[in-house]
């Protein structure tokens, strides 16, 4: 009997949304690899219900990824911005974890200027905003940093309404803009938007696809 080689790399989301975008990705930028995905959307649930990553959480992602770990993943890839610090931080023996948004936010630092973080939830800013002062620590550079959280778009995306949950983003992008060098899209799910938004003359990073080339790309 032939066994079938398990999944090398793991994407971890908190929405079953994701599965699409990085199944194209994979398929345009690396169709060879084993990659698979677990969706925990209760994880994302129980932060925004409490307001915070609590205990519980933190510990049901870690067992999330052993699991994984345990089938033999030698690659984690969070997708959930909100959980992408906890996830990195996690003591998961024998696997590399990685948070989507990093190789973004790198890029970002790298730009300088006036960084604009924008997200569809308050829950992803404190993480993301840590993320880059790290990055600007670590490459000893200072930037200006702003933040910006589009209430009420969330609402569209939790109904499955990804078309406006995009075009909303899109259009409070255009005012954004006009005070920065740079904008972060903290969310995974926010990416689409770029697209709907046209010429602002200024950079719009997203995280998909920079994260998945880190996570396909050899160590």
């Amino acid at each position: 009997m032939i066994s079938t080689p398990g999944p090398e790399l793991v994407f971890l989301h908190t929405s079953p949304a994701h599965i699409a975008t990085f199944d194209a990705l994979r398929d345009e930028l690396a169709p060879d690899i084993r990659m698979s995905h677990v969706v925990r959307e209760d994880l994302l649930a129980a932060v925004r219900k409490a307001g915070r990553v609590t205990a519980a959480v933190e510990f049901e992602l870690t067992e999330a990824m052993s699991i994984a770990a345990r089938m033999g993943v030698t690659r984690i890839m969070c997708t959930c911005s909100t959980l992408g610090g906890v996830a990195e931080a996690a003591d998961v023996p024998g696997v590399t974890v990685m948070r989507i948004d990093r190789p973004m936010v790198q890029q970002a630092v790298k730009i300088g200027g006036r960084i604009a973080v924008c997200a569809a939830l308050q829950e992803t800013l404190p993480p993301t905003l840590a993320l880059v002062e790290e990055e600007m620590a670590r490459l000893g550079v200072q930037s200006q940093v702003s933040h910006h959280v589009f209430d009420g778009v969330w609402d569209a995306f939790s109904d499955g309404k990804l078309l406006d949950y995009h075009q909303g983003i899109a259009n409070r992008l255009r005012d954004v803009a006009a005070d920065a060098d740079v904008i972060v899209l903290a969310q995974a799910s926010m990416a689409p938007a770029a697209d709907l938004v046209g010429n602002i003359g200024v950079p719009i990073l997203s995280s998909p696809r920079p994260g998945f080339m880190a996570a396909v790309s050899p160590s």
